[in-house]
């Protein structure tokens, strides 16, 4: 749970089907630790306390796991040497393939999980496919790199919405998290500037 409304929408969709649900934060970079107080990130404090509060609410467990080591090697450290080599890097599928559906799948396993849910606007039908979401909120293409054994790993319960239910579902269940802002940079860029 990044602490935005679409993963806490996704899990209070997971636990209305009856399943047990584990919310759980991977702490990737600490904007604090350069100084950088950033309200469009994924990796703040706030956001883990956002993240927090939701699951408090709803009544189930809550994890943060630190996985900032292997974000610098797999994540930054991948965007820096494609960058310098003139090619155009995306973070963001990096951090899916390595981090949420390596490092967290890994982790749900030895709680006992069964499956990983997240806030990705993209559909699944249970196997290793990956389909689009709905046409306005599209994310399927930020999953394209995970392996079939991740993909059968994990649940997309917002792919048949659109941002706007997905945020009325937010405010329909007292989510403090409803009109959040969405994160859109890339969180260890701080102001934009790749130099």
């Amino acid at each position: 749970m990044s602490g935005g409304v679409d993963s806490s929408v996704a899990a209070l969709l997971t636990k209305e089907t009856g399943d047990e649900c584990i919310g759980a934060t991977m702490k990737l970079f600490h904007n604090e630790d350069i100084g950088v107080k950033r309200e469009k990130t994924c990796c703040s404090l706030d956001d883990v306390e956002d993240a927090r509060n939701v699951c408090y609410r709803m009544g189930i467990r809550y994890y943060v796991f630190n996985f900032s080591e292997r974000f610098k090697e797999d994540v930054m450290d991948r965007f820096v040497d494609a960058y310098e080599r003139g090619a155009t890097p995306n973070p963001c599928i990096d951090c899916n393939r390595y981090m949420k559906f390596a490092k967290l799948v890994e982790r749900a396993e030895l709680l006992g999980c069964d499956a990983v849910a997240t806030g990705h606007y993209a559909r699944s039908d249970g196997t290793s496919a990956i389909y689009k979401g709905r046409p306005a909120n599209d994310q399927s293409y930020m999953l394209c790199r995970l392996t079939r054994a991740q993909a059968a790993r994990v649940i997309f319960p917002l792919g048949a919405y659109e941002k706007s239910e997905t945020r009325a579902m937010a405010e329909e269940f007292s989510l403090p998290v409803a009109h959040k802002g969405d994160s859109m940079e890339i969180c260890f860029i701080p102001d934009k500037d790749y130099v």
